[in-house]
């Protein structure tokens, strides 16, 4: 399993949005420069946040997106999920997702430990602690580049 450009891009947004003073809004051409994504590409990605409740849309010549504060709250699973839907590893492991080799299939019980796992894994930090976790890290990064240069 390997995760869509659209929610690699996606978690980026909403992490940074996380790290900014609540309320805040942030023009589309601004958060595509500072993720570092297409601007075109964001703009979907961003419908679709806003769409799932993770992301606020302002119109106007005032607009753009504000992260509710309830989206601090979110996991990166939650934003995995808005974006691409139910995260498996397998399609027997979804709620649709009989198979007739289930009962007999020797794999299907170490896809399901696997499942369980990579869900807690994701479940695990909320959106404003990575949002902080990051800003810790942009710290660390500017106090060794300034002693570097002194």
């Amino acid at each position: 399993m390997q995760l869509t450009r659209a929610a690699d891009y996606g978690l980026r947004v909403v992490i940074h949005m996380a790290g900014l003073p609540q309320g805040t809004i942030v023009r589309l051409k601004t958060l595509a420069q500072v993720v570092e994504v297409p601007e075109s590409f964001l703009a979907k990605v961003l419908q679709t946040l806003t769409r799932g409740g993770l992301m606020l849309s302002r119109r106007g010549p005032e607009g753009g997106f504000e992260l509710p504060a309830s989206s601090r709250e979110a996991t990166i699973l939650d934003v995995l999920t808005v974006v691409d839907g139910p995260v498996q590893l397998n399609a027997c492991l979804g709620e649709n997702g009989e198979c007739p080799r289930k009962e007999r299939c020797v794999a299907h019980p170490i896809w399901a430990e696997a499942q369980i796992a990579m869900l807690t894994v994701l479940s695990r930090d909320s959106i404003g602690e990575l949002a902080e976790k990051a800003a810790q890290q942009d710290r660390r990064t500017e106090s060794s580049v300034q002693s570097v240069a002194v």
